[in-house]
């Protein structure tokens, strides 16, 4: 039995929605999608979103500006969405999901077991915005809802190449398109075109890259000096561990920048034989069975020899 997102909101007043920390296409996309279709179906409501501030390659969703990273006091929401993630990943707007009335999660990540009052999180599907279009009614969609959907739907299945498309997936998407989505624009602007300072940093990090485990593993760092010297940020990095995926022969590619002092952002993607989930799991991160993440602590070295034994778990398995 599904939830009606409607229903779920009769009578509030004040509605929040939040993503998680470091925000991605498929929480920008659905975020802003369900903010669009919440104000166009409840038009007396106040509805808001709070996320971390998300890259400007998704300024021209409608609603980017109407995003608030400030996340000053609030008096308590009505109900508050948390999207694409637990309520443990919403960072600085956790605050208002525990002290709203009733808290709704809506995610697709195998690792969530569901945080709100209300809960719907479907594993089995590729993009939290793909969980959203078979929730919203149709006849309420329109250019902008669907352009927000699609671009996350784009970004979470790598533009439908990733092993989570689904025939189901590739038919939303068409009927996403059939409302005016400027398909072509958003999978180049949003997705595959960089900027020259993340072209050299992609470069850097890809001539850098060392193989292992018999060279079906590959491993790059950018560490924080190296960022500073090419004056780049984390969103700068977007779509290297991909491309590290892309060299033939891989079935783990391991992407790490540095964070803090002796603290790593880690980013996994696989083919059957790891699932990436489990591995980033087991160091408190999590994800989906082909792409994952968590955040490790120590040096370099440390790190990856700690990954090299989880990651060796599973080819042994495979």
């Amino acid at each position: 039995m599904t939830i009606d997102i409607i229903k779920e909101c009769e009578g509030a007043n004040r509605i929040g929605i939040g993503g998680h920390i470091r925000p991605d296409g498929d929480c920008v996309g659905s975020t802003l999608g369900l903010w669009m279709y919440l104000k166009k179906c409840l038009p007396d409501a106040s509805v808001c979103v709070y996320l971390e501030k998300p890259s400007a390659i998704f300024a021209k969703i409608k609603g980017f500006d109407e995003i608030n990273s400030a996340f000053p006091e609030e008096e308590a929401f009505d109900v508050f969405f948390a999207l694409d993630c637990g309520a443990d990943r919403l960072g600085d707007c956790e605050k208002y999901f525990r002290a709203a009335k009733k808290t709704i999660n809506i995610d697709h990540h195998v690792s969530n077991a569901g945080t709100g009052t209300v809960n719907w999180v479907r594993p089995e599907i590729g993009s939290c915005c793909e969980v959203l279009y078979d929730l919203m009614d149709k006849d309420k969609l329109d250019r902008d809802i669907a352009t927000a959907l699609y671009v996350g739907m784009i970004h979470d299945t790598g533009v439908f190449q990733y092993s989570n498309t689904t025939p189901d997936t590739m038919r939303k998407g068409g009927e996403l398109i059939a409302y005016g989505v400027d398909f072509s624009r958003l999978i180049l602007e949003t997705f595959y075109q960089k900027n020259y300072v993340q072209s050299q940093i992609m470069g850097r990090a890809l001539m850098e890259s060392i193989r292992f485990m018999d060279n079906t593993c590959i491993v790059s760092v950018i560490e924080q000096k190296t960022m500073d010297f090419y004056g780049a940020t984390p969103k700068d990095l977007d779509g290297i561990v991909n491309q590290l995926r892309n060299i033939k022969g891989i079935s783990c590619a391991v992407f790490m920048y540095q964070t803090d002092v002796m603290e790593y952002k880690v980013s996994l993607r696989t083919d059957e034989r790891v699932n990436a989930a489990e591995v980033c799991t087991y160091f408190g991160g999590g994800g989906h069975m082909r792409a994952a993440g968590c955040t490790m602590r120590g040096t370099f070295h440390d790190c990856i020899n700690n990954l090299s034994a989880q990651i060796e778990k599973q080819m042994v398995k495979a």
